[in-house]
């Protein structure tokens, strides 16, 4: 049976480190607009900062939708599924908002990370928590996780951040989403410390 929480607990807690993906969900205010569903990955990526806030890495690619979304209406859900050991469904429901590379707050944010964050980070997404809740998750299979893919990292890795930047400038949907609101700020700037 389903249950909501005041906030993310020590056994909540818990749970979202040990699942190896979650996923990200927003939608802009268009009703025509199109939502958006994100897995995410990378382990130590994600972090609970505290009982109502979680933090994790935003690592380019081919679109920024998810930016987008959070900084025209903030809105965002992260979910996680147990596809290990007893079922559950995790879902947090809040406001985001993207802290880009250039904001004040980046070294200390970046450092909540530990090092992990790697070649290819674009922004940090905050979350802020106003729904933690609960379900069965009794139609979620067992999966058995093999290992972390290392194409991404590898991929970014080989760029400096001058190449890194001009890859977002190039791709389409990096600067705007694919429903024309602005995403990622062009040109990227420099990374801070």
């Amino acid at each position: 049976m389903g249950k909501t929480y005041d906030g993310i607990d020590q056994r909540l807690r818990e749970f979202i480190e040990k699942q190896p993906v979650f996923f990200v969900a927003s939608a802009p205010m268009s009703g025509d607009g199109h939502v958006n569903l994100s897995p995410k990955g990378r382990s130590g990526t994600l972090q609970v900062l505290d009982e109502k806030t979680l933090a994790y890495l935003d690592f380019g690619g081919s679109h920024a939708e998810t930016l987008a979304h959070l900084r025209e209406n903030g809105r965002i859900a992260l979910m996680w599924c147990a596809f290990t050991g007893p079922p559950k469904i995790l879902r947090v429901h809040g406001r985001g908002y993207p802290v880009f590379r250039d904001d004040a707050r980046w070294p200390e944010l970046v450092a909540r990370f530990d090092g992990v964050d790697g070649p290819g980070l674009r922004a940090i997404v905050v979350v802020e928590a106003d729904l933690v809740a609960d379900t069965c998750g009794f139609a979620v299979p067992f999966m058995d996780y093999q290992s972390e893919r290392t194409l991404h990292a590898e991929h970014f890795g080989r760029k400096s951040d001058d190449e890194f930047r001009t890859y977002c400038e190039d791709k389409p949907y990096n600067g705007v989403s694919i429903d024309g609101l602005p995403a990622l700020p062009l040109p990227l700037p420099p990374r801070q410390a």
